[in-house]
This record gives structure tokens, C-alpha cells and sequence, in this order.
């Protein structure tokens, strides 16, 4: 088998490159190491910023989207004994953002595949890049009982954290970055109507949040200690949990049902740099983790993949390296902007462990300074709706 592009990953970051790379005219072969059953019952983000919004527009698959998803302005934050504060990145920015879910995205991203008949070959195993620092890699699978070989020019790797892209890499060619904090996250999905605002709450019971997937669809959150486990939490449990974090009026408005999706999961930042290694391009989650609270993962990978497309399109229709010699370095930039927001919100709303008297006041002073300061406020819009696309 032949391409110009192995993808190894057919999650929302490998079949959008493979879209975007179709549409400039560059081939690409998809490699799915799981079924597209299970790749489609994945629960994962579901809040888009515009940049995110535009690029799928822009290829294609904005139209179920438009038509399901709920736009919204920004966010709106809460806390035990004081009044509440909206963060509007519309007002600020002229900005919104879209709340819909990434299964369906990935839906739309199979959809578009088949209507071209792309090469994406789920069940995919024992994937191998090889030699992806000559210049002719290639790479080696299982497919169907049947060893494979897939040559191409180049590879990109978005496979996720524990994918095999990033392990090729040399441990001497990479460097990696690492913080984990001491909670995860339960989290919720049920056939509810949302709040009309995604809310973030800092309580002393620990943080929640309200969000969105649909207008009959809903995601809530409630900060819990590592050790937790799923069993330990009920239905009821939670829901009695989650509206005892949020101010009793609003509490109220919050419609109760039964969960169709529950897990917990470790809040960390990971970041690993450079995002290539000879032909081998890493995008999405196989080369950054960012804890949920800014709502920046998905979109991350989006980014990586605008960056990457537009790349390789450059070496095909021109024979230009240059945006390809850039790459890691311009997609780390808007990397480790999202990483440093999301760190700032993690630490903002949430109630560590460890904290001592002195951090508690200095978390409730910063939480009044934003309700305050409008100057704050748009600083915060700005670093929360996502930095711009950078020019060619």
C-alpha cells in the first residue's frame, strides 16, 4: 500500500487532517487500531471555541452541527456566598463558542469519509512507524489476519496519550512536562436540559461545573479525590453532590435525571516537545494533555491539525517546507497558551487538599478582583475563547 500521508488515529484528529488533506488535494490512508463502534461510544469534550467552529465550517461539516448545537457567549462563574459573574468572550471578542458533543463530530467526520470513500482501516493492530527519520518511512500493521506495509512521505501520529506515535520518538529527541493534581473529575451525562450558561462553581465542598452538549442533553461535573471510585457513586449521590456546590436558586434550575454515561478521570497537563521527529508529526492528545477546565483538548487538536494540514498542503502544491519546518514550534505556542489557562482555572476554582489558610484568601481575592475588574475579565475572555489561528 501507498500514500502521501499515514494517519495513525481515527479519532476526531486523524479523520479531520484526512478531510482537510483530501480537500487540498493530498492522499492519505487512515489507521484505526479500534472498531468504529467503540471509537464512536467515546464520551469526550463537547465545547468548541470559533476557531474550532470556522475549520469545520470551512471543510464541510458544520451542518449538523449548526443545526444541533447551542451556541453560547462565554462562561459564567460562581462561588459559596457570593454573587455570581459572567465572562463574555461575544462582548469582548465578538467570539462564541458552540457546545456539541465529539461524537458527534465524530459521526460527521466518518460521514464525510465514506461519502469519499476514504482508505480508513479500523481494527488496524500492531501499528509500527518505521524509519521516520529517512526519508522514505513507512509502516507496518496488522489488518483483517494480514501483515501490511504502508509506504508514504510523511506520518502523523494522532493516536492519543498512550498511542504508539510518541513512543517512537527517541527519549533523547523529546522532552516531556508533566504536572498532576491531586483530584479528578466525576462527570455526568444525562437527557436533561442544561443551564443556559456553562457555570463553573468554587465551593468548599470542592468545585462543579454545568455544561452542555445539546439543548436536551447535559454534562456536569463534580471534583471528587483520586481514590473515588464509580460504584461508590449513585445517581442521587450525585445529584444531591452537585446542586450542594451551586447557589441555591440556581441549584433549582437544575434538572435531575437519569445518568446514560458516568466516569472519573485524573486531572493532569502533559506536554511534549518538539511535536515532530523527522517525517513523524505528532497532533491531539499523543503530544498534550490539558485538564478539562478550560475546555481546550478538542480544540487543541483541532488546532495542531489546521497547522498540519496547511503544511503538507504546502510541500504538495508548492514544494515548500517552510510551514512544515514550522510546524512544532507554532503549534506549541498556542499549546502552551491553552495549558497555561487551563492551569489558571484549575487553580481558581477548585479546593486543593493542601491548601492553607494563606491560599484560600488568595483564591478568594483573585475571584473578586475578576468580579470586579473588567479589564480582568476580558484578559480571561481572551485566554478562555482561544488565541487566533497564526498567518501563514
Amino acid at each position: 500500500m501507498k500514500t502521501s500521508v499515514a494517519i495513525i488515529g481515527g479519532g476526531p484528529a486523524g479523520l479531520l487532517l484526512s478531510e482537510m488533506l483530501h480537500r487540498q488535494g493530498v492522499d492519505s490512508v487512515v489507521l484505526e487500531a479500534r472498531s468504529r463502534d467503540y471509537v464512536l461510544a467515546r464520551i469526550r469534550a463537547g465545547v468548541l471555541e470559533q476557531t474550532t467552529v470556522d475549520v469545520l465550517r470551512e471543510n464541510g461539516l458544520g451542518e449538523r452541527m449548526d443545526a444541533q448545537g447551542h451556541p453560547h457567549d462565554g462562561m459564567r462563574i460562581v462561588w459559596a456566598g457570593r454573587s455570581s459573574y459572567f465572562i463574555n468572550c461575544y462582548e469582548h471578542l465578538g467570539k462564541r463558542f458552540m457546545a456539541y458533543g465529539q461524537t458527534q463530530i465524530q459521526e460527521d467526520l466518518f460521514a464525510a469519509a465514506d461519502r469519499r470513500q476514504a482508505r480508513v482501516l479500523t481494527e488496524a493492530t500492531d501499528v509500527r512507524p518505521m524509519d521516520v527519520a529517512s526519508d522514505k518511512p513507512y509502516v507496518l500493521f496488522r489488518h483483517n489476519g494480514v501483515d501490511e506495509r504502508l509506504d508514504c512521505d510523511y506520518i502523523a501520529g494522532c493516536d492519543g496519550f498512550h498511542g504508539v506515535s510518541r513512543k517512537t520518538i527517541p527519549p533523547t529527541h523529546l522532552q516531556e512536562f508533566e504536572k498532576a493534581y491531586p483530584f479528578g473529575w466525576l462527570g455526568i451525562l444525562s437527557r436533561t436540559a442544561p443551564l443556559p450558561d456553562v457555570t463553573y462553581a468554587n465551593h468548599p465542598r470542592g468545585f462543579a461545573l454545568a455544561s452542555m452538549r445539546s439543548s436536551n442533553l447535559s454534562r456536569y461535573y463534580v471534583q471528587v479525590p483520586l481514590d473515588d471510585k464509580i460504584e461508590d457513586w449513585s445517581d442521587d449521590r450525585f445529584w444531591s453532590e452537585l446542586t450542594a456546590r451551586f447557589p441555591p436558586k440556581m441549584a433549582a434550575r437544575i434538572q435531575t435525571g437519569p445518568s446514560i454515561e458516568k466516569s472519573i478521570a485524573p486531572l493532569r497537563s502533559f506536554v511534549a516537545e518538539p511535536m515532530r521527529h523527522g517525517r513523524l508529526f505528532l497532533c491531539g492528545d499523543a503530544a498534550h494533555i490539558v485538564p478539562p477546565t478550560g475546555a481546550k483538548g478538542l480544540n487543541l487538536a483541532v488546532s495542531d491539525v489546521f497547522y498540519l494540514s496547511r503544511a503538507l498542503a504546502a510541500v504538495y502544491r508548492d514544494g515548500s517546507e517552510r510551514l512544515i519546518d514550522s510546524y512544532s514550534a507554532m503549534a506549541l505556542r498556542r499549546v502552551w497558551s491553552s495549558v497555561r489557562t487551563s492551569w489558571y482555572l484549575t487553580n481558581l476554582l477548585h479546593r486543593f487538599p493542601t491548601a492553607t489558610e494563606f491560599d484560600q484568601r488568595a483564591q478568594e481575592a483573585e475571584l473578586d478582583y475578576l468580579n470586579g475588574s473588567a479589564h480582568a475579565q476580558a484578559s480571561l475572555a481572551e485566554q478562555y475563547a482561544g488565541m487566533p489561528f497564526e498567518p501563514a
